[in-house]
């Protein structure tokens, strides 16, 4: 028979206690940075729009914050911020441009806005590739930002804009060119504010 003493039953519960807020301080730690580029993405559409001549489609800087949340984030976590503020938009809550909501997901800007999930899981996924085979500069970020955040997003809101218009997909690609332009300005920022974040980590 063990003359081991019994450890107290408060002991036991100690170790337990440690470690459930352990877990819950790191699953809080990982969940506010979604929820910031979402509140982001939100700001990003309620800080104004430019209309642009010949498309239904103003120019905003939500891809901005799509660039760098995909430079900034794990690809999950990038997807889940954007996942959180399409769904806000689906839910009724007017986060989309000009204070739009559900409808926006079923007009001219429906594609655009659904290719922001495809776009900012590539960007994540690409920069998480490229950093692996060499340091990331900002030129690399650069290039991921273009691949993701242009080409991905262009190719969802020109197919459903031009489904939704009737328009041949090439008018429709012509008459964004003011927005492929600005996005390509919009992506050269956010490479540097990606690249100047990583050095400060």
């Amino acid at each position: 028979m063990s003359n081991a003493p019994i450890a107290p039953n408060g002991a036991a519960a100690k170790p337990a206690a440690t470690k459930i807020f352990s877990i819950a301080r790191r699953a809080a730690a990982v969940s506010w940075r979604p929820a910031l580029f979402a509140a982001l993405m939100w700001i990003a559409a309620a800080a104004g729009e430019i209309p642009i001549p010949g498309t239904p489609v103003p120019i905003t800087l939500q891809t901005f914050v799509v660039m760098l949340a995909g430079l900034m984030l794990p690809w999950r976590q990038a997807g889940s911020a954007v996942a959180a503020y399409l769904a806000a938009g689906a839910a009724g809550l007017p986060v989309f441009a000009g204070g739009a909501s559900t409808l926006a997901l079923v007009g001219p800007s429906a594609g655009f806005l659904l290719g922001f999930l495809p776009g900012v899981v590539v960007i994540a996924l690409l920069r998480g590739k490229a950093g692996k085979s060499a340091p990331l500069t900002a030129l690399r970020y650069f290039a991921v930002a273009i691949v993701g955040g242009v080409a991905v997003v262009y190719a969802f809101g020109f197919l459903v804009q031009s489904a939704l218009t009737g328009l041949p997909i090439e008018t429709v690609a012509l008459a964004s060119m003011g927005f492929v332009a600005g996005d390509v300005v919009k992506a050269f920022v956010a490479s540097l504010a990606a690249a100047g974040l990583a050095r400060l980590r």
